[in-house]
């Protein structure tokens, strides 16, 4: 495990932004932007949604044209902000749509905004981000607003319980420590199962916690601005209230569930 197996997905090379001209929207393009490498790529996707246009009546021809510029529009805020950033109209369900372009452009990480709002102390999270978080085949960012986009991100919080999952994710938040000189905590629930050997093999700097790995995390977040994750690999049904699901929803941070790339 010290050799921090599958690390190689520590760079994100293939970005994929969903973009529909909200505020949350923006907090995704600035979030993906910011992970942009040199050597990377960037693409914006806007989906029109046209089937909901037949709820309009006689009104759905005028219906989809407003749906399809509102996505035109989205689209074009994004690249202003990303001139160099690849754009692209696609009809259909937002959460299809992405994933479909995931799949088929070998995507290594997508990015949504949350959509979502306080609810107590939790987060709720919309369709689209909930879609991808069961069913995405690679990494996904759900992006939340922060002070500062430019410094994007400081203070990085890793959940570690000696998985491969869990050293993937910590080689991701040591990627971003060099990268963006953030300050990472790799934080372990002892109240949970895990390998305090493996654990603490690779992540020396190891915090145990009490409580559980949601809830330590989730109480984390509130001083950071980025939760990393690791997956297990559970996808669809199966993936229902997952560890990386439900601290994807309270969150008060940004939280990337990272998935290690396929074998080639």
């Amino acid at each position: 495990m010290g050799d921090m197996q599958g690390s190689e997905t520590a760079v994100f090379e293939r970005i994929l932004c969903g973009v529909d001209g909200t505020a949350s929207s923006l907090t995704a393009v600035q979030a993906a932007s910011r992970l942009q490498v040199r050597e990377g790529t960037l693409r914006f996707v806007a989906a029109a949604n046209i089937a909901k246009a037949s709820q309009a009546g006689m009104a759905a021809t005028h219906a989809a044209g407003q749906l399809q510029e509102e996505a035109e529009a989205a689209l074009k805020e994004a690249r202003a902000l990303v001139p160099s950033a690849a754009g692209k109209l696609v009809i259909g369900n937002p959460a299809t749509v992405l994933l479909r372009e995931a799949e088929s452009d070998e995507t290594t990480l997508v990015v949504v905004g949350s959509h979502g709002h306080r609810r107590a102390t939790a987060m709720v999270l919309g369709t689209v981000a909930l879609a991808l978080l069961r069913d995405a085949p690679c990494s996904v960012l759900i992006a939340r607003e922060v002070t500062d986009p430019e410094t994007w991100p400081r203070a990085v919080v890793v959940g570690v319980d000696g998985s491969p999952g869990s050293a993937v994710a910590l080689a991701v938040a040591r990627e971003f420590a060099g990268r963006f000189g953030s300050g990472v905590r790799a934080i372990a629930s002892t109240a949970d199962h895990f390998d305090p050997e493996l654990a603490a093999a690779f992540a020396p700097e190891l915090e145990e916690d009490s409580a559980g790995a949601v809830t330590a995390l989730v109480a984390a977040s509130g001083t950071a601005d980025l939760v990393l994750v690791g997956s297990r690999g559970l996808h669809g049904l199966k993936a229902l209230g997952s560890v990386s699901e439900r601290v994807a929803h309270q969150a008060r941070s940004s939280v990337l569930v990272i998935r290690p790339a396929p074998p080639v």
